[in-house]
């Protein structure tokens, strides 16, 4: 009775860990993240103003314009993948990516797809550098010995590409206006 109940949670446990999320696969057999928002309540500019200033401001660092017209943007971006073991953890990789957005009446679209992932070693001076130049495409099968490092690299990148797509549409939602400068007076001691 016991390894009955021993061998039916194992194969429980085996099922549950094999459904995690996965990015689906375009018509091209590469990785895509691609949603479409309903959005009747703004025109056609205000979404591409509050996409650009999406990559202008609030991803400046991550993210860069690569071409805009008046009814899609092209950016460029790349996200750092973390490596954690228990506690401890240090930068494995980044993970390069084209961001598309795309507006019509009452509606938009965007997808994240072309994740590229370069690896991260250490420098002498203790830093996390880019092994090369090259990525490696996250749809590219691994081999055996690699194969569960390199589904992590794919689970983090998903949950990274999740969070980054409910940010741009809370953003795009919002009404964030950026703030003009505060202009500081100075103080005179002279007039009284």
């Amino acid at each position: 009775m016991r390894y009955a109940f021993a061998l039916i949670l194992s194969i429980f446990i085996t099922s549950l860990s094999a459904q995690e999320k996965q990015f689906p696969k375009d018509e091209d057999g590469k990785f895509i993240y691609y949603k479409v928002v309903d959005s009747q309540v703004l025109d056609k500019a205000i979404l591409l103003e509050r996409a650009k200033n999406f990559i202008q401001s609030a991803n400046k660092k991550t993210m860069r314009l690569e071409s805009s017209t008046d009814t899609s943007i092209l950016a460029k971006g790349k996200m750092v993948i973390d490596k954690t073991i228990l506690v401890a953890g240090h930068p494995s990789g980044e993970v390069n990516y084209n961001f598309v957005m795309e507006v019509r009446a009452g509606k938009y679209r965007y997808w994240l797809t072309d994740f590229e992932y370069i690896p991260y070693q250490r420098d002498r001076y203790g830093n996390f550098v880019a092994t090369t130049n090259i990525g490696t495409p996250l749809e590219k099968p691994a081999d055996r010995l690699n194969a569960g490092t390199w589904k992590d690299i794919q689970a983090s990148t998903y949950v990274k590409v999740l969070k980054l797509g409910e940010s741009f549409k809370k953003f795009i939602a919002t009404d964030t206006k950026t703030a003009a400068p505060v202009k500081k007076e100075s103080i005179s001691t002279r007039k009284w």
